[in-house]
C-alpha cells in the first residue's frame, strides 16, 4: 500500500508540474495585427495614403486588437517630397504615423550613407538590418523582439545584397575607393543565409516564440541567390516573410530547409497596398492585403483628417515652399530651342531632340559624373524645358526631368554604342524623342547617307541593313573600338525598358540599377560638382562640339 500511495504521490506532482507549465506558457490575450509596407517611394498621398493606413491601425485598435506597423524599406526616395528633403520629410511622416520598425531598402542610401544614417537618428523607431555591415560590423541591430502579454515576437532585418549595384556604389566605398560597407553578398548567397540565420537563432535563443523577417529580396530573377525564396529554402526558424522590391502583390507558402512552410507576403508600391499578418490568441497566423482599387481617387480626398493627414499636408507644403529655392546660378541660358528664331508660327524652334545643344552636354554630364561611368547618354526627348539666364530653383531642376527616371549604368560593347548612335540619329536634321546627347563621346552624323536602320512591328531597332551614317566615334578621344567594353550610364527608360526603341543594351551586363532618379542627378552635379553655378564650358547654346552633323561627302 505505502508502495502505492508513493506511486500515486508522484503521478499528482508531475499533473501538477505539467498544470503549472501550462499555466507559464504565455499566450495573447488578444489578436494582434502587424501592418506592414513596402517600396512606398514618397506615395505618402497616394492609394491608402498614410492617412488611410493610420485609418486603418486605428479601425483594428478599436476592435480590440494589439497592432504594430513596420516598413519593409524603399520609403523615403521616389518622389520630388523625397528629393526635396533628402528624405527628411517622409521620416517625419513615419515618426506622425507611428511606425514602430523599419528596414532599409536599397533606395534609402541614394542621398548617400552621411544623409541616411542622419536620418536614422531623427526617427522616432529602430531600423533594423541582420546582414548590413561596416567593415565587418553590423550597423544595426540584426533583430528586435516585441512583446504581448508575455508572448515575444521577434522581428529580423534581411537587405537586399543587391544594395551595392542598385544605389549608388561609391557611397559605400570610402575616398580612396575601398569598400566600408556591405550586406554579406558572396557568389552563392550563403553568407546572406548564415547572415539571417544567426539573426533568427539568436532570437529564438532569447524567447522568441514567432519570428517574422521583414525583407527587401523581391521574386525577380537578377536578384538571385538573394530571393526571398533562396533565403527560405536555406534557413529554417522563419515563420513569416514580409517581402518588397520587386513591387510585387503575391503570396507564396514557401518550404525551409526543415521542410516547415514558411508564409511570404509582398503588398506592391505606392500604398496601393497594406499587408497584414494576424497572430491569433489560439497561436494562428495568417496573412492578407488591405488593398486600394479605387485608382486615382485616394483615402485623402475622402477628407480623413489624424495625425497622419496633418503630416502630409505639412510635407506638401514643405515641399511648396522649398520649389522657389535658389539652388544655383548661369549667366547664359540653358537651351533646347533655337535662340533667336522662330517658325512661321511665332513659335521657338526645339533643337534638342536633333542636335546637341548646351543644356544636353549639361545633363549627359552629370549622368557620367554621379556614375563614374565612361560614358554618359540621356535622351533628347528627356529634356523639358530650357533654363533661361539667371537663378535656377528646385522647381526648375525638377521641370526639366519630370519623369523620375532613374539612373542606371551597364558594360556594353562598343559595336552596341554605334547602333545606339546609329538608330537615335536615324531621323536627323528631323527630330526624335530618343536623339542622344552625350558624355564622355565625340560622333560625326553623315546626313547625306539615307538611314539604313531596321525595326520591327512596333518601331524597335532590329539592325542596321547597310552603310552606318555615324561616324568617327570617339570615346574620351580615342577611337571607339566595337569589341571593347565600356561603361554606360543613362537611365532605366533608355537601358532596361527599350525606351525609344533601343532595343540594343538587352542583355548588357547592369552594374548598377535604378540608383536615384534624373533630376536628383542633374541637381547632385549642378550643386556639387559645379558649386552651384554654371561654368563658362557650357555656355555655347549648341554645345561643345560633340556633335557635328555632316552634310557633304568630302571632296
Amino acid at each position: 500500500m505505502k508502495k502505492l500511495l508513493s506511486i500515486l504521490a508522484a503521478l499528482v506532482m508531475l499533473m501538477s508540474c505539467a498544470a503549472l507549465a501550462d499555466e507559464a506558457a504565455p499566450a495573447l490575450t488578444r489578436d494582434l495585427v502587424v501592418l506592414f509596407t513596402s517600396d512606398v517611394h514618397c506615395g505618402i498621398d497616394q492609394g491608402w495614403g498614410m492617412a488611410g493606413l493610420y485609418a486603418v491601425r486605428q479601425a483594428l485598435e478599436a476592435q480590440g486588437k494589439y497592432t504594430l506597423l513596420v516598413d519593409d524599406g524603399d520609403f523615403i526616395q521616389g518622389e520630388p517630397v523625397g528629393t526635396m528633403t533628402t528624405g527628411e520629410a517622409l521620416i517625419n511622416v513615419m515618426n506622425a504615423v507611428g511606425y514602430d520598425i523599419a528596414i532599409p531598402g536599397n533606395h534609402e542610401f541614394d542621398y548617400g550613407m552621411e544623409r541616411f544614417l542622419e536620418l536614422t537618428e531623427k526617427a522616432n523607431f529602430p531600423y533594423i538590418s541582420a546582414n548590413f555591415e561596416k567593415d565587418g560590423e553590423l550597423v544595426f541591430a540584426p533583430y528586435i523582439i516585441k512583446e504581448f502579454d508575455g508572448v515575444k515576437i521577434a522581428f529580423v532585418g534581411a537587405t537586399t545584397p543587391k544594395t551595392l549595384n542598385t544605389s549608388t556604389p561609391r557611397y559605400f566605398m570610402d575616398a580612396e575607393g575601398n569598400w566600408l560597407y556591405d550586406f554579406m553578398q558572396d557568389e552563392t548567397g550563403e553568407k546572406f543565409y548564415a547572415g539571417i540565420q544567426k539573426a533568427v537563432d539568436d532570437a529564438r535563443a532569447e524567447g522568441a516564440v514567432y519570428v517574422i523577417v521583414m525583407a527587401h529580396l523581391g521574386d525577380e530573377a537578377e536578384s538571385a541567390p538573394y530571393r526571398y525564396d533562396e533565403l527560405i529554402q536555406n534557413t529554417n526558424g522563419i515563420d513569416v516573410l514580409f517581402d518588397g522590391h520587386s513591387h510585387d502583390y503575391n503570396y507564396a507558402e514557401v518550404t525551409n530547409k526543415d521542410g516547415d512552410i514558411v508564409l511570404r507576403q509582398a503588398c506592391g508600391t505606392k500604398m496601393a497596398a497594406i499587408g497584414a499578418l494576424t497572430i491569433t490568441t489560439a497561436g494562428k497566423l495568417s496573412v492578407k492585403l488591405y488593398s486600394w482599387n479605387y485608382g486615382d481617387f485616394t483615402a485623402d480626398d475622402l477628407g480623413i483628417a489624424n495625425p497622419a493627414s496633418e503630416a502630409v499636408a505639412a510635407a506638401v507644403d514643405e515641399l511648396n515652399s522649398q520649389l522657389s529655392t535658389v539652388v544655383a546660378h548661369t549667366d547664359f541660358d540653358l537651351a533646347i530651342y533655337e535662340p533667336g528664331i522662330t517658325d512661321e508660327n511665332g513659335k521657338s524652334i526645339r533643337i534638342v531632340r536633333r542636335t546637341e545643344t548646351n543644356l544636353g552636354d549639361l545633363c549627359a554630364d552629370a549622368y557620367r559624373d554621379q556614375s563614374g561611368a565612361e560614358i554618359g547618354f540621356v535622351n533628347g526627348g528627356g529634356i523639358r524645358v530650357q533654363l533661361s539666364a539667371g537663378d535656377i530653383t528646385m522647381n526648375d531642376i525638377l521641370k526639366v526631368h519630370p519623369f523620375g527616371n532613374a539612373m542606371c549604368v551597364v558594360e556594353v560593347t562598343g559595336q552596341q554604342v554605334l547602333d545606339a548612335l546609329e538608330w537615335n540619329s536615324r531621323t536627323v536634321p528631323g527630330e526624335t524623342g530618343g536623339f542622344l546627347q552625350v558624355s564622355g563621346i565625340t560622333y560625326e552624323i553623315h546626313t547625306y547617307i539615307p538611314s539604313s536602320v531596321t525595326q520591327d512591328e512596333n518601331g524597335m531597332f532590329t539592325g542596321v541593313a547597310g552603310e552606318y551614317r555615324v561616324k568617327n566615334v570617339k570615346v574620351n578621344g580615342e577611337d571607339l573600338q566595337l569589341d571593347r567594353i565600356y561603361t554606360l550610364a543613362s537611365h532605366n527608360y533608355m537601358l532596361l525598358d527599350a525606351g525609344d526603341g533601343n532595343t540594343m543594351f538587352e542583355g548588357a551586363k547592369l552594374l548598377v540599377e535604378n540608383s536615384m532618379l534624373d533630376n536628383q542627378v542633374l541637381l547632385n552635379y549642378i550643386t556639387g560638382t559645379l558649386g552651384g553655378v554654371i561654368p563658362a564650358e557650357y555656355a555655347d547654346p549648341h554645345g561643345q562640339g560633340r556633335i557635328v552633323a555632316v552634310e557633304a561627302p568630302a571632296e
